[in-house]
């Protein structure tokens, strides 16, 4: 963690000479590699806890990326890359499995950014995780992360914005303490100010502080794998293989929220707007 802290200080360092939608930047080609290692078992039980996972025979399905973040990290604060890592926003994710995953499993980490994307509200770029198994690719996901700055909105192109997503039924309510982005920063090593304390928050352009994205994700993940859909076995038939994720708007801590749920699709919303949007794959 203190590595952590040192990186983070280092892209606050770089953050203000970065100027995001500088015309012709190019993304660092060399990936981040961390060697064949298995998940420590004490950080990982941290995370289950604040995200509530109980299975403790499987890894999370969105613990990989927990432990590629670092490298992550490194990238988005080094020279070559063009954004400020101060102030970026996770706006989506993809996370597939190819096998089941234990925790002691040795997993090799490979981390690169691969595509910068224009976004209406400033600039996107995406990395890519890879987990690795004696050579062999056995996780993966893709993650969208949102650089804001003023755009030029007229010239804008692309598909129209998809229509709001239909209500899920709901299955649990979940009451988020004014701390949570606190204790999972310090569960995953992710302490983006603007999930950390109002004040800090306000310096991105936020009222509030909000919660992680991957938090998000992974507590409707763990929640339904308690659901009446789980696999009794955790990795077995019916275990979750792939999730996609849309981050729509911001949950603002503290908060209470719906999870809801039919089917593959899940969501999660507050009073008046919806929070996120997603949907799994089981096997079987």
């Amino acid at each position: 963690m203190a590595a952590l802290g040192t990186t983070l200080l280092r892209g606050a360092v770089t953050s203000p000479f970065k100027r995001a939608g500088r015309p012709g930047a190019t993304l660092p080609a060399a990936p981040e590699v961390r060697p064949a290692a298995p998940a420590a078992p004490g950080p990982l039980a941290t995370y289950r806890s604040v995200c509530g996972f109980t299975g403790a025979d499987s890894l999370p399905l969105t613990y990989p990326h927990v432990l590629g973040f670092p490298l992550a990290l490194r990238i988005m604060t080094g020279r070559a890359f063009p954004l400020p890592v101060l102030g970026l926003v996770h706006t989506w994710i993809e996370i597939t499995r190819h096998r089941p995953l234990r925790p002691k499993d040795p997993l090799e980490l490979r981390v690169r950014a691969v595509e910068l994307t224009p976004h209406r509200r400033g600039t996107e770029v995406t990395m890519v995780t890879e987990a690795r198994l004696a050579g062999e690719t056995v996780w993966e996901s893709r993650s969208g992360y949102l650089s804001r700055h003023p755009t030029d909105t007229s010239a804008t192109t692309g598909p129209p914005a998809p229509p709001a997503p239909p209500a899920l039924p709901a299955v649990a309510e979940w009451r988020l303490p004014s701390d949570l982005g606190r204790r999972y920063g310090a569960a995953s090593g992710d302490r983006n100010p603007i999930h950390l304390h109002p004040l800090t928050a306000r310096l991105f352009g936020f009222p509030r502080h909000i919660a992680h994205g991957m938090w998000t994700v992974a507590r409707c993940l763990a929640e339904a794998e308690n659901g009446p859909a789980a696999s009794p076995g955790r990795g077995g038939r019916d275990a979750i293989l792939s999730v996609r994720a849309d981050f729509k708007a911001p949950v603002p801590l503290p908060a209470t929220v719906t999870y809801a749920a039919a089917g593959a699709d899940f969501q999660v919303r507050g009073e008046s707007r919806v929070h996120l949007t997603g949907s799994v794959v089981r096997d079987g």
